[in-house]
């Protein structure tokens, strides 16, 4: 099994004017992020918007990404579905198309901790041996317990640990042997879950400003905790104003605004207005912005 680590972009996907995704424009933000020396892609996640994509264009989006890594960075296919028929289609085509490893979130509406193992089991069977890891982001089942049962499961390699339960986060960390990798999934814990040992950062706003969170992991590896926590801040003060006028949307005009024209956002995500699209940029004029994407 491959080890995954380092920071990683929960890749947003470009989509064109009749929102379908936008293939030379996903090329060209591979080459962005691996001229920004991320370790990593994790495609089709929430960030990408995956779920709520057909399945075709999920998997274009993989194809995509595969083809121009080239080998030079890996990457993990976010297939989680509500059907499982899907989620095992999706895996079974991103082993094919190359990928290192699949992901899923928990699926919505599976009544209890059974049939949720059940459905990771499933999945893990259909792509035999080959990585697979959860995407814990759902607040309300209990992460430590639901892993406990899942770590049962031989082909589990970690997760993508979406919360700011530390403690918890730690307590996953724990529970693997060898190649087990934990990454945090909230870019405003990114220090926080560094200290507590997760083994790298997927997240959104890694789109545009990676060297940020490559710069706080090393600051807490060489136990500069004031650098690194004086990093984060300044880095939330982006997200926080994101947040405030529409994280998808801001985060798809962000990207348009550094030359990866990414289009609209996807429905159930909204467009900004043209007065939160003042209010951002007008906003980001007063951070750290300018001088974190250069990073």
């Amino acid at each position: 099994m491959p080890t995954f680590k380092g920071i990683w972009p929960a890749l947003v996907t470009p989509f064109t004017e009749s929102h379908r995704v936008n293939v030379p424009v996903l090329r060209d933000l591979v080459e962005y992020l691996i001229d920004k020396r991320v370790d990593g892609l994790f495609v089709g996640g929430t960030t990408g918007e995956g779920i709520f994509l057909p399945v075709a264009d999920r998997k274009l989006m993989v194809e995509t990404a595969v083809n121009q890594a080239r080998g030079r960075i890996q990457i993990i296919s976010h297939v989680g579905a509500v059907s499982a028929h899907d989620a095992i289609d999706l895996a079974l085509h991103a082993k094919d198309s190359g990928a290192a490893g699949v992901s899923s979130i928990m699926p919505p509406l599976y009544p209890n901790w059974t049939s949720l193992y059940h459905y990771f089991e499933a999945l893990a069977n259909a792509v035999g041996d080959f990585p697979l890891l959860v995407y814990l982001l759902n607040p309300n089942y209990d992460a430590v317990g639901l892993m406990k049962e899942l770590v049962q499961i031989p082909t589990l390699v970690g997760g993508k640990y979406t919360g700011p339960n530390m403690y918890e986060m730690r307590r996953i960390i724990d529970m693997g042997k060898g190649d087990w990798s934990i990454w945090s999934g909230m870019d405003e814990q990114c220090v926080y879950a560094a200290m507590m040992g997760a083994h790298g950062a997927i997240g959104s706003t890694i789109n545009f400003m990676p060297g940020v969170y490559r710069r706080i992991r090393e600051s807490v590896a060489q136990g500069d905790y004031a650098a690194a926590q004086d990093l984060q801040v300044r880095a939330n003060k982006i997200t926080e104003l994101m947040i405030s006028v529409g994280f998808q949307p801001a985060l798809k005009a962000v990207m348009t605004s550094l030359g990866i024209p990414c289009g609209g956002a996807y429905l159930p995500f909204l467009p900004i207005s043209d007065e939160q699209r003042k209010t951002l940029f007008d906003g980001l004029a007063k951070t750290d912005f300018n001088e974190f994407v250069k990073l």
